[in-house]
């Protein structure tokens, strides 16, 4: 289970982001913090491979690493500052819509949808819901999904193409470069606590029905 060592870490680490603190703290981070995530991770990876069988079982294979990549960053510092996990179809990198769960020392951050979408499947999606609109909007605009995630996020285009203007009537969402949602949760509140897999499992399966609209513009 998470505890408030799992966040004493992280906020150790905020004040202290350099190799020489983790180096010397890395059995805590290995107890504290990325044993007990993992273990949450194999409890909801079961759930989501029923859900879709493409969905990997290892739950080592849905962590994303806590090392920065910071060739291309101006910030240096050497390590996240929190732990995350992607659940997508062949693999958390993949770029077909997923779950992502990431923790920090305070903050339960619970999604999904489509984060990296390149041009020629955004144009796919966008035709997926130009002749799907009204199923899309019924999921968006649904009680379930307004109040775990309140609306879809993600980067906007500026222009969009003229076939796409009959649908931007409609929605405004035809405009989107990603289509993901993301709720916070306080971390406190689920220190040692049962709860936490199964409230995570409830956001994720309010999400599904976006990421089961969206797979089938694949």
């Amino acid at each position: 289970m998470i505890t408030k060592g799992y966040s004493d870490f992280f906020k150790e680490l905020h004040e202290n982001n350099n190799k020489e603190w983790f180096h010397a703290n890395k059995k805590r981070y290995e107890n504290d913090v990325k044993q007990p995530f993992l273990e949450l991770v194999s409890e909801i990876i079961p759930i989501l491979h029923e859900w879709d069988h493409r969905i990997l079982t290892d739950e080592k294979k849905a962590l994303f690493r806590i090392n920065r990549d910071v060739r291309f960053s101006k910030d240096k510092t050497p390590y996240h500052t929190l732990l995350k996990a992607g659940f997508s179809p062949h693999g958390k990198k993949s770029m077909l819509p997923g779950y992502y769960l990431g923790i920090s020392a305070d903050t339960i951050h619970v999604g999904g949808g489509l984060f990296n979408v390149k041009p020629p499947e955004l144009k796919t999606i966008r035709y997926h819901i130009a002749n799907h609109v009204e199923d899309f909007l019924s999921i968006v605009n649904s009680k379930t999904f307004m109040n775990s995630f309140e609306a879809i996020k993600g980067d906007v285009s500026k222009r969009l193409d003229k076939s796409f203007d009959a649908t931007a009537e409609s929605t405004s969402l035809i405009y989107n470069k990603q289509f993901y949602a993301m709720t916070n949760m306080s971390l406190v509140n689920y220190y040692s606590s049962l709860n936490l897999k199964e409230d995570i499992v409830t956001y994720f399966n309010a999400i599904r029905p976006l990421n089961d609209f969206l797979n089938k513009a694949f």
